[in-house]
């Protein structure tokens, strides 16, 4: 089983470039099945316009992943084609890859972890943590077939205390903060820490921790802190 380095925190806000940084190289599509035999890694979007219909349930515990359409080319638009498990050499495409992984965990392998980041606004992108990929399917939308996968955030590297030779702290997991509150947080506190107006090291915190019986589905207990003034506030709360 495939083990996440952690060296990012959920909730952290970061640009496409120390994403990048972070994971060791250049993050240029949205599925990334184990890049240089690493952890996968998808890159997901909710605004509005977002090429792929992706969303998510059960407050955030789950996320529902499209998979991604053909390369484009002059003869066709990739949006009126199957989206391919194959490509035309008969090797598996991302989809396929993620396909098969999700098959192997429900014929009792174990899942697939997978590091997902959520791009909010143009440059602004958001660390939503590790996920399991539990489920794969197709289905019919707008005249085509189309993957979907079905993730569950888990907080196995919260709990554990070595991943890769790496210590981990134990922090409340975010339950994935949704969308709309993450943009009415950075619009409000006006892409800030509230403490001290940085804009470096930022992280979406919690106000009321969710170990505590905090939320992440609406703003009022949401706040963006710099790392510094994260990390006091984590050290009062204890």
């Amino acid at each position: 089983m495939n083990r996440p380095i952690v060296n990012i925190k959920p909730g952290d806000i970061v640009s496409h470039a120390e994403m990048s940084f972070h994971e060791g190289l250049s993050l240029q599509r949205g599925m990334n099945y184990r890049p240089k035999g690493n952890t996968t890694i998808i890159l997901m979007s909710q605004r509005k316009g977002a090429p792929y219909a992706d969303r998510t349930e059960n407050d955030g515990q789950i996320l529902i992943y499209e998979g991604h359409d053909v390369p484009k080319n002059i003869n066709q638009s990739p949006k009126t084609v199957d989206q391919p498990e194959l490509t035309s050499t008969g090797k598996l495409t991302e989809n396929g890859k993620f396909y098969k992984a999700a098959m192997d965990y429900k014929n009792g392998s174990e899942p697939e972890l997978i590091k997902v980041y959520e791009k909010i606004k143009d440059g602004i992108w958001v660390y939503n943590g590790i996920f399991e990929l539990i489920d794969a399917w197709q289905e019919k939308a707008d005249g085509r077939q189309v993957f979907k996968f079905k993730l569950q955030v888990t907080d196995l590297t919260l709990n554990e205390k070595e991943v890769i030779g790496k210590t981990v702290t134990d922090l409340d997991h975010n339950r994935m903060i949704p969308t709309s509150v993450k943009l009415e947080v950075w619009k409000r506190d006006k892409g800030k820490c509230v403490t001290c107006g940085s804009t470096d090291n930022l992280h979406f915190d919690h106000i009321l921790p969710f170990s505590k019986g905090g939320t992440s589905l609406i703003a009022d207990n949401i706040q963006i802190m710099c790392a510094k003034h994260n990390l006091q506030k984590r050290d009062k709360i204890q």
